[in-house]
């Protein structure tokens, strides 16, 4: 019975934290889709990147993306930077590891493009070095934060869009960036494809 008590509390947590993001979150989610949307069409791409299950929400995106999402449509440019062992070993190893997604965002990444830049405390100093170069290739940049935002939240400019769930649960953060992740790629498709 102590298990499925557990189980009842980890669920009830998940919905109010979602319950608690969906009035914070759904104008900041609404304006990503946009953006992406936009410039999508223009020609450019998404580039994503985060840490551990963060690494995993990054791929989850490129994969719906590039695929497709719960409809028919042909593939879109994006690209997780989480994925080229072979790539990041290199970096890590002839640089640091605080570089393997700045290094590739400099090489890969041109104006216009947008960086999809995960990481629940906002102090990972990869994904914020990644931001940086971001900026200096004038790629937008939008961020999946939680708790207070972290370093990355302040590194934010003009036209990039922080979505920062309202929790300071590692866990409970990385279930509701799934679900934004989901929001925006269901938005994206009706943009693109209709209702």
């Amino acid at each position: 019975m102590e298990s499925i008590e557990q189980i009842q509390r980890l669920f009830q947590e998940s919905i109010e934290t979602k319950s608690r993001a969906l009035p914070l979150l759904s104008g900041p989610i609404a304006d990503a889709a946009q953006l992406i949307f936009s410039r999508l069409i223009q020609g450019n791409k998404v580039l994503s990147c985060g840490n551990g299950g963060s690494a995993g929400d990054a791929q989850h995106f490129s994969s719906e993306m590039l695929n497709r999402f719960e409809r028919e449509r042909p593939g879109l440019p994006a690209m997780a930077l989480t994925t080229d062992t072979s790539t990041l070993t290199a970096i890590a190893n002839d640089y640091s590891f605080e570089q393997i997604f700045s290094k590739q965002v400099s090489a890969l990444g041109n104006p216009g493009d947008i960086l999809l830049a995960i990481s629940t405390s906002g102090g990972s100093a990869n994904v914020n070095k990644a931001a940086q170069a971001a900026h200096e290739r004038e790629m937008a940049v939008i961020a999946l934060t939680g708790r207070e935002g972290g370093e990355l939240a302040t590194l934010l400019q003009g036209q990039d869009i922080e979505i920062r769930v309202p929790s300071s649960s590692t866990a409970r953060i990385q279930e509701t960036h799934l679900l934004v992740i989901h929001c925006l790629c269901d938005l994206i498709d009706r943009k693109l494809l209709g209702n």
